[in-house]
Order: structure tokens, then sequence, then C-alpha cells
């Protein structure tokens, strides 16, 4: 079986026609897919529309959309006509955001997010199944006897889930296909793959279909103390600027004291400092970099651990030239 590599840009400050470029090259290369983010930048669903027509083989995802600035019966629309035009290639992944995003950008409550993204994934399956949506068993919408006027391409499309906590990483074991564990160390992931087997359990699933799949940090330079200081800064905007989901992840690992330190110096405004107080082992944790040959020997070590599918960070914001370098050398083999 072969080993999938997928791709996945940052969200912002790339050029569209770039971007579309580079996932022609990904496919030609033989990547497993690329993803697409959305948060206040560019529309994804219209982006993966335009890749999806460019495109054969690799698969076309959402990496990730949130579950409150679109109505679950909307998405389930998008879900089945962009697996349509794919031919079958498409890949939703879901997530809550934050309240800063959901009620400052799209003036949203912030409300139940757990329970939203549960019921959410709830009525996208049962739309897609052809079933109508009042048997989806959601509460949280007064739903009618509506179903899908249209045949999908597939009756399931596959929904990831970019989930960090215990009671949201057993709600991926029970309905989703995939659980996206960004910055959850590496070594660790036996615990999660705990959680999504006491979830799978309860819909009477195999753990072993649902596939770990982070977007991963990989950064292949000669200069490992460049690419350790790009690392380093990235890290600490995660721990200090989004939120607490990831100082919680990360102190309930072992790294409370380092992640206190950095969030301090992050809501200081000490941003330089913060980035330089990320310590070493938090970094060999968390990312890979160094000289390609070490970067793709230290990626083999995370799928041992238990990654199916590394999504790894395209370079867009360096220029065409390096995104083509990178996909080059971190293209999958065997």
């Amino acid at each position: 079986m072969s080993k999938r590599t997928g791709l996945v840009v940052f969200w912002k400050n790339y050029d569209r026609a770039a971007v579309l470029h580079a996932a022609q090259q990904a496919d030609e290369l033989g990547y497993d897919s690329f993803w697409v983010p959305e948060a206040w930048a560019y529309d994804c669903v219209a982006l993966l529309a335009e890749i999806a027509a460019a495109t054969k083989n690799i698969k076309i995802a959402t990496g990730i959309v949130n579950v409150y600035s679109r109505s679950p019966g909307a998405m389930a629309m998008t879900a089945a006509t962009l697996d349509e035009i794919s031919g079958g290639r498409f890949i939703l992944g879901l997530g809550t955001s934050g309240a800063k995003v959901i009620e400052g950008f799209h003036g949203i409550p912030y409300e139940k997010p757990l329970t939203r993204l549960r019921q959410y994934i709830q009525v996208v399956q049962t739309l897609l199944r052809g079933e109508r949506l009042s048997d989806a068993g959601a509460d949280l919408w007064d739903f009618r006897h509506f179903k899908l006027e249209m045949t999908p391409v597939r009756k399931r499309v596959p929904i990831y889930c970019a989930c960090l906590n215990d009671k949201a990483v057993r709600m991926v074991g029970e309905l989703a296909d995939g659980w996206m564990p960004t910055f959850w160390p590496y070594q660790q992931l036996d615990k999660g793959r705990a959680l999504l087997a006491e979830g799978a359990a309860i819909s009477g699933r195999d753990v072993a279909d649902i596939a770990i799949s982070p977007f991963t940090t990989v950064i292949p330079m000669p200069d490992s103390e460049q690419s350790y200081q790009h690392a380093r800064g990235m890290i600490s905007f995660y721990i200090g600027g989004m939120g607490t989901y990831y100082h919680a992840l990360l102190s309930k690992m072992g790294f409370a004291e380092n992640a206190d330190t950095v969030r301090n110096l992050y809501v200081a405004k000490k941003r330089e400092d913060a980035a330089a107080a990320v310590s070493q082992e938090l970094l060999d944790a968390l990312v890979i970099a160094g000289d390609p040959t070490f970067c793709a020997q230290r990626l083999e070590e995370w799928r041992a651990a238990g990654v199916e599918l590394p999504i790894l960070g395209l370079p867009m914001d360096f220029g065409p030239e390096m995104a083509q370098m990178y996909m080059q050398l971190m293209a999958p083999t065997g």
C-alpha cells in the first residue's frame, strides 16, 4: 500500500492562480490530497471547484471550514456538488473555529460548539444518504421534511474533523472518517487513538477505519537552526494567539511549564521572546525541521507512530518556485 501524503496552504497571503498551479503539480507528483482552508480571506469552496476541474486524481478537501457560517443543509449541498464536480474526490474537513471569528467576523453566537459539530455531521450524512432532514436526529434546528433533490455521487463523503479535547475526539471516532490532531505531540498519538476507539465502539465501527491526519509542519532546509526559528514563531502563535485550545492540549501532554512561559510572553506582546522560549523538546514533538533526508526519515517515525495521512504545510508565501521545490522534495514514494 502506497504512503499517503497531503498538502495544505495557509489561509491568507497567497496568489489564487499560484495555488491552482500548485494543486496541478501536486496531482502530477502523486500527492493524496490538496487542502484549502477558510478563515476571512478566499472562499475555499469556489477555489476547490476550480481545482477539481483542473486536476484528475488528487483529492480536494476543505482544510478546514467551520460549522457556523454555513447551515448544515447548505454544507450538504456543497459537499454533494463538489464531490460530483471532482468525480468522487472530495473530503469535507470540519471544525468549530472559535468565538472571535464566529462572532466577530460572521456575527453568529458561538454556542454549543461540540453539539453543533456532532449534529452538523449527522445532518450532512443524512442528506447525502438520500434521507430527510427530519430523520437526522438534530434538535439545534427546527427542520422540516426536506431532502436533497439530486442524487449524490457517493452516499458518504469522508468527513475529517479538527478536534483536540477528549469529548470531541471520541465523537470523531463515533461519527467521522478522519481525525486531524494539529500540534498534538506525535509520540503521544496513542492517547488520541484510545479516545477514537472509545467513540468507534459506540457506533460499532473499527477504529482502524478512521484516518489520523494532522496538519504537519515539515521544513526541509539545510540550515536546521533557521528551520527551527521559523517553527518557533508558528508554535508561539498557536499557543499564545489561538485561544486556549493548544495551550490546554500541550499542558495536558506534559509541556505545561513551557506552554505557560510562551503564552505569557506572547500575551505581553513580546513576540520574539515568546518564539525563543519554545523549547527544543517541544519543537521535536510538534514539527520536523532539518535537511531533506532528515525530514524524510523523521516523517517515517510519525507514520510509525500512527499518522496515516500527514498533511504538509505548503510554503506558498515564499513564491511558486519554492513551493514547487518543496513538493518535489517531499513527494510521496513507495
